[in-house]
């Protein structure tokens, strides 16, 4: 009877491991380990975001790869914006994308902007209303050239469908939306995620009309966010760029932003990736209810003669 039991027991377990196996969910910063134990997921979609040679000379496997120029346009005089709303729709169909997949992006973490690429692009799933978004902390690097796990050579041909998503344009400010939001009473707060230079007007980018900030906002840098991995050792520093630790990133929030996770918040760079950064760890893993980015950012903004800033 013993035997039997636990023969019964054995079995019941070999058939719900891999249930429990398909019914995984991940953290919005997903480690190289979490996802290489859920990539049998039949609704996981790994979006690699690296340029297609890049893509093609070794990628995690399975990965469908859609550049970052995709997701990120220029519209106008003001650079990464979202798509319209029917291309992107058509990008995320042609991905086998859908409202419930479980989608990771990863991509590579050399430059500041490879950093903040992954964010913008959650981002902008997000918005589309996919609603399981996760960024694989390390990127490629982490994958590949230093744990040395699995990489494929073979293209991915996701199948395509039709996107039915939600669009969420709660997430998104207007130049217009920053105007009204301004000089009411501290319920909006604005946030600029720039280095303290920029933030103070002491420098700029070429591209930018004027140096200095929107005014009233606060400075929150997006460099805070990240750490060089490993911490210590020979190897310290060697390998790539990750997140820094859940407490760490709220200790170095909410000293700006505070406590209430119901303020309107709205962050800004200078084309509206950089802020995505913030905007991820603050709506996605710190638990801020109401974050939204300023796409056109200070690129769009100071150009505009009737825009509040200050030197």
């Amino acid at each position: 009877m013993k035997k039997a039991k636990l023969l019964l027991t054995a079995v019941v377990f070999m058939f719900l491991l891999p249930m429990a196996v398909l019914a995984q969910t991940f953290s919005p910063v997903v480690s190289t380990e979490d996802l290489s134990v859920g990539l049998t997921n039949p609704d996981l979609v790994i979006v690699d975001i690296r340029k297609v040679e890049e893509y093609k000379a070794g990628h995690i496997p399975g990965a469908v790869n859609v550049f970052y120029g995709t997701w990120a346009v220029k519209a106008g005089d003001n650079d990464n914006q979202l798509p319209a709303d029917d291309d992107l729709a058509d990008t995320l169909g042609s991905a086998g994308i859908k409202p419930d997949s479980t989608v990771v992006v990863y991509g590579k973490t050399d430059t500041p902007p490879d950093l903040v690429n992954v964010t913008r692009v959650a981002w902008t799933l997000k918005y589309a209303g996919v609603q399981k978004v996760s960024v694989l902390d390390g990127g490629f690097e982490k994958w590949a050239a230093f744990e040395k796990r699995p990489v494929s050579t073979d293209t991915t041909v996701p199948k395509a469908a039709s996107y039915q998503g939600k669009f969420n344009k709660n997430i998104v400010a207007s130049k217009d939306y920053v105007k009204a939001s301004m000089g009411g009473k501290g319920q909006v707060l604005i946030v600029d995620v720039r280095e303290p230079d920029f933030y103070k007007g002491i420098q700029k980018l070429p591209f930018i009309a004027k140096a200095g900030r929107i005014a009233g906002a606060v400075n929150l840098p997006t460099s805070q966010l990240f750490e060089k991995y490993p911490a210590s050792g020979e190897n310290a520093g060697s390998c790539c760029t990750i997140y820094k630790g859940k407490e760490i990133l709220k200790g170095i929030a909410t000293p700006v932003v505070g406590t209430d996770p119901t303020r309107e918040i709205i962050v800004y760079c200078d084309t509206g990736k950089f802020a995505t950064g913030w905007w991820f760890v603050l709506s996605e893993v710190l638990g801020y209810k109401n974050v939204k980015n300023y796409d056109g950012s200070t690129q769009e903004w100071m150009r505009d003669q009737n825009g509040p800033t200050l030197p």
